[in-house]
């Protein structure tokens, strides 16, 4: 028999297994599911030589409100890259990162930059890289510091796609999208 305390248990438990499930489906993706994955990405070969890109910066609706290309010149000595970035912006300005990774071992870097606050970190498993970082983004007359959860998986030697989450304060602000592609590979 249904009474008011058999549905308010039936509710309450239900809802719980409901609550589990939809946690247990917004589990980030770890770099280590993509073990398997061919090719395997080997970032001292990926970001040695000259690399052009275009991405686009969306908001958290999805708009796109910024494109971009990026020109790169990229290369290694020891356990050490720089990635020197020259970034073109749909509405004319320019920018420049220069990006220094050093190779940790057991396939996990780091790497900073002039605008990134204290230091990445990521690792490489298959085709894919996942980093960390908090950015220091220049927004109107203010600079945010922002949090990039950033993933890149190899397609083939001479394609990688990029996908970086951006967020403050756990607030997700936006999405940056690109393609890189290697030249002379």
């Amino acid at each position: 028999m249904l009474t008011k305390r058999n549905l308010l248990r039936s509710a309450l438990l239900g809802g719980s297994s409901l609550s589990t499930l939809a946690l247990i489906g917004c589990a980030s993706p770890s770099v280590s599911d993509y073990a398997n994955q061919k090719p395997t990405l080997d970032l001292k070969t990926y970001f040695n030589g000259i690399i052009d890109a275009w991405g686009i910066f969306t908001d958290r609706s999805g708009k796109v409100v910024k494109r971009f290309t990026v020109t790169m010149s990229c290369q290694w000595s020891g356990e050490q890259g720089l990635l020197d970035e020259d970034f073109t912006y749909s509405d004319g300005t320019k920018q420049k990162r220069v990006w220094t990774l050093t190779h940790l071992g057991n396939n996990s870097y780091s790497g900073i930059a002039g605008d990134v606050i204290g230091t990445a970190q990521g690792s490489t498993s298959g085709n894919a890289f996942h980093w960390n970082y908090t950015m220091a983004l220049p927004v109107g007359d203010s600079v945010w510091n922002v949090q990039f959860d950033d993933w890149m998986y190899l397609m083939n030697d001479k394609v990688m796609l990029n996908k970086a989450s951006m967020s403050k304060f756990g607030l997700h602000l936006g999405e940056v999208t690109l393609s890189f592609t290697k030249r002379g590979a």
